[in-house]
């Protein structure tokens, strides 16, 4: 089996997190120690995708060189050892979340899990699945409700959920500074609501919504409530049974673990009672030439070849964020946004989209430097390497709401120091009188 790192030694008194720890945690990722363009490598983009501790890269490696076999299919020692592998990091994920093992689906990443999730419920509206299966049916005069901040990710599935299916896609919009207007959800979410799906933490903002009042609104109608944890589950302490979320989608490749691996939690009742997406070999209980019959969840879910190397990968990262404290990353990472947004909000000509200062956020912030395309802000931090994300962050509504066509963005995590921070203010102070901008 893997052998899984304790990313720093501490002891019961060490409550917080603090640069001396971050100094420690960075030998454990190798990408940290490079130069670029002859500086010191600053990583802040791990909002788009997150480095790997060593032991993450071993796990992969491992696996390959001692338990390379197929899942679930097999007899011999290799197989039941690759098996185990697969299974047991499904256990790992599962109590991370707060979930039981059936309740856990891998799939590619949080678009194919929030794709998955369409396509069942467009599977039930065309008659597919047993009788349970009606409750996933939309048809016209039905409604699916989303936000104005939502990930493509998390909107353009359920526009083509509702095209297939007839249903209308609403949404509730923020307001000028970004704030989702939760005055207006009550009305948004009607009698006709059948899905809510929203974001738990804003990729461009990192605002964090309020879930559990999203989720009751829902549920006080009958509809279902779809969380998209790809900023939330990295860095704060979920638990989907506290949540009362009906359905969850976040991706391995956010909090240390590999490309290639995602994960849709879904409630039991709910899964079993699903029509799959995905078919073919190992979904499946019996099968003749007319019709099949399918397996519970959540292997109903995961026809074919699985990832079973990033699956095995992903645990051992799961076991360094539950090592280091998810409780602590979050306050670290919180103290590290907030740091941001002061220090952005005190140069000239720069705007940060999102909440203030003293508002509730994850560890990072987006920001507009007047009369400077984000491009050329993102090449000039590059030139002094610096990793931040540009462009419209794949949420161009959120971005149009705001009057803007792109923004910077810079995001934080556990190996992230508040000499970073620093270093990329101090430089975004630098581009306006680099490009000769006064006004």
């Amino acid at each position: 089996m893997p052998v899984v790192s304790t990313p720093t030694t501490l002891t019961p008194a060490e409550t917080a997190i603090d640069d001396r720890e971050v100094e420690r945690i960075r030998n454990d990722f190798p990408i940290l120690a490079q130069q670029v363009n002859g500086a010191g490598l600053v990583y802040l983009d791990s909002g788009a995708t997150s480095q790997n501790p060593l032991s993450v890269i071993e796990a992969e490696q491992e696996f390959y060189e001692q338990r390379n076999a197929a899942v679930h299919r097999g007899a011999h020692s290799l197989a039941v050892a690759a098996t185990d592998v697969f299974e047991e990091a499904r256990e790992t994920v599962a109590r991370f979340i707060g979930a039981g093992n059936d309740e856990v689906v891998w799939t590619a990443n949080a678009t194919e899990a929030l794709n998955l999730l369409t396509y069942a419920f467009s599977n039930a509206s065309a008659g597919r699945g047993a009788g349970e299966s009606r409750r996933f049916a939309l048809q016209p005069g039905d409604e699916i409700v989303v936000t104005e901040m939502e990930h493509h990710a998390n909107l353009i599935p359920w526009q083509e959920l509702a095209f297939r299916t007839g249903a209308t896609l609403r949404y509730i919009p923020v307001d000028d500074d970004g704030a989702l207007r939760m005055d207006e959800a009550p009305s948004i979410i009607n009698a006709a609501t059948k899905i809510v799906a929203f974001t738990h933490a804003s990729n461009v903002l990192g605002s964090i919504t309020p879930v559990e009042e999203l989720t009751t609104l829902a549920h006080q109608q009958g509809a279902f409530a779809v969380l998209d944890g790809c900023q939330s589950v990295p860095h704060l302490p979920v638990d989907v049974k506290a949540l009362d979320v009906d359905f969850l989608a976040f991706s391995g490749h956010k909090m240390l673990g590999p490309t290639g691996i995602g994960v849709l939690y879904g409630k039991s009742n709910l899964l079993n009672a699903m029509p799959p997406f995905l078919t073919g070999g190992s979904m499946i209980t019996r099968v003749t030439m007319e019709s099949a019959q399918y397996l519970p969840s959540p292997m109903r879910f995961e026809a074919g070849t699985q990832q079973i190397s990033q699956t095995a990968a992903l645990a051992v990262a799961v076991n360094y964020l539950q090592e280091t404290g998810m409780e602590r990353i979050a306050a670290w990472e919180a103290s590290l946004g907030q740091r941001l947004v002061e220090g952005l909000q005190q140069i000239e000509g720069v705007r940060v989209l999102g909440p203030g200062p003293g508002t509730e956020r994850i560890g990072m912030a987006a920001f507009d430097v007047q009369g400077v395309h984000a491009h050329d802000v993102g090449q000039f931090l590059d030139d002094r390497g610096i990793a931040v994300r540009v462009g419209h962050h794949c949420a161009q509504p959120l971005h149009r709401r705001l009057g803007l066509a792109a923004s910077t963005r810079a995001s934080t995590y556990l190996y992230n120091t508040t000499a970073d921070v620093d270093y990329f203010l101090d430089a975004v102070a630098g581009v306006r009188p680099f490009f000769g901008v006064t006004s």
